[in-house]
């Protein structure tokens, strides 16, 4: 039996049929966005972010990506790799409304909509509203709807499920396509280093070095005990995608698990000077939540020291805040169960709202306000 006679069974019926799923990644995005609409910005290293000692880039074009800077790096060292880059201030506001125009462009193909962040998504195109023959064909027409009517590139993925289609996206960036037909997906996958696996981050992969493991060939070679003695649960995942098996459907619309902000001050203050920004924290977590029909129990307060030490206090209730000054009142109550001392410094400070009410469980009353085998 390959990976792929390895289908999910739908009860009566047999195997159900293969998935048509494309993952759409925009390139550079948020820099992308900045070359588009200034035209003495293109062709330019542009790295997205907040000059400073405690900033991070948000995006960096591909300009400025081949002089080593990528985003999340500190704002500081993305300078000193690339002396002569351009320094944009996140305009995120902008970049969700190019977001939105690109959703759109999603939903004249399918229903089925998973995004990951504001430049990706899973579409599900097993069947596409235009009928076009293959996921292949949707995935182009998509992409040339985002350059013609946006002028943006996007990259993009088909495969047969959403592990392989993600890695498919980020094969030939930027602006490429690439297709992993069901029956190449194995001898695709084994030569791979294990780090191209979405979630192995480079602890993963350091672990996994020390055990001989350094290709998906060297994972598919073990045995499930084996992976399971090795990583626990995690390595019957591992398990599975080393043989290109990903059961989880696309899911549209899902229900986030948490919302939150979080502000890094300029300069480190004491506890009793947070006040402002934790006012500030809650207005825009509350404005993020607003039309949630959901209610959140929970009420978090997140603080990291001057030495990089972080702590969080939290508040769950039958009851969730029903107006936004209540919320930052509760999230300045559980800033007095710090108790570090008054000479304590702190750089970060963070609101959030979690523990959701799935869409079954009553609302509080406080909140009212026919398959083709090719791709």
């Amino acid at each position: 039996m390959t990976a792929f006679d390895a289908q999910p069974v739908v009860a009566g019926n047999g195997p159900a049929p293969v998935r048509k799923i494309v993952h759409v990644d925009m390139d550079a995005f948020y820099a992308s966005v900045e070359q588009r609409d200034n035209p003495d910005l293109q062709g330019k290293p542009v790295v997205v972010a907040w000059r400073g000692n405690r900033s991070v880039v948000c995006a960096a074009s591909y300009e400025a990506r081949r002089y080593g800077v990528r985003s999340a790096m500190p704002a500081v060292r993305a300078e000193r790799l690339c002396p002569d880059a351009i320094f944009i201030p996140p305009d995120f506001v902008r970049y969700k409304a190019v977001s939105r125009a690109v959703r759109e462009i999603f939903e004249r193909h399918t229903d089925l909509i998973e995004p990951l962040s504001l430049d990706e998504a899973y579409l599900d195109v097993t069947e596409n509203k235009m009928e076009l023959p293959t996921a292949t064909r949707v995935a182009k027409m998509i992409r040339e709807q985002i350059y013609e009517e946006l002028h943006l590139t996007a990259s993009a993925g088909v495969a047969s499920n959403k592990f392989l289609a993600k890695i498919a996206s980020d094969w030939k960036k930027p602006n490429g396509l690439f297709v992993i037909q069901p029956h190449e997906a194995q001898a695709f996958l084994l030569p791979l280093p294990v780090g191209r696996i979405p979630g192995v981050g480079q602890v993963t992969e350091s672990r996994m070095k020390t055990v001989g493991i350094t290709t998906v060939g060297d994972l598919y070679a073990l045995e499930l005990s084996a992976l399971e003695g090795h990583f626990g649960n995690y390595g019957v995942r591992l398990y599975q995608l080393a043989r290109g098996i990903d059961h989880n459907p696309v899911v549209p619309n899902r229900a986030s698990k948490s919302i939150s902000a979080e502000d890094t001050f300029p300069e480190d203050i004491p506890l009793a000077d947070t006040e402002p920004q934790i006012r500030l924290l809650a207005e825009k977590v509350w404005k993020s939540s607003n039309g949630n029909a959901r209610a959140a129990k929970t009420v978090v307060l997140k603080l990291k020291t001057k030495e990089f030490s972080s702590l969080t206090r939290s508040l769950t209730s039958m009851a969730p805040p029903c107006s936004c000054d209540e919320l930052a009142s509760i999230a300045l109550a559980l800033r007095e169960r710090v108790e570090l001392g008054p000479k304590q410094l702190f750089r970060l400070v963070g609101v959030g709202l979690s523990n959701f009410q799935t869409a079954e469980a009553p609302a509080s009353p406080l909140f009212l306000e026919e398959p083709v085998n090719g791709l």
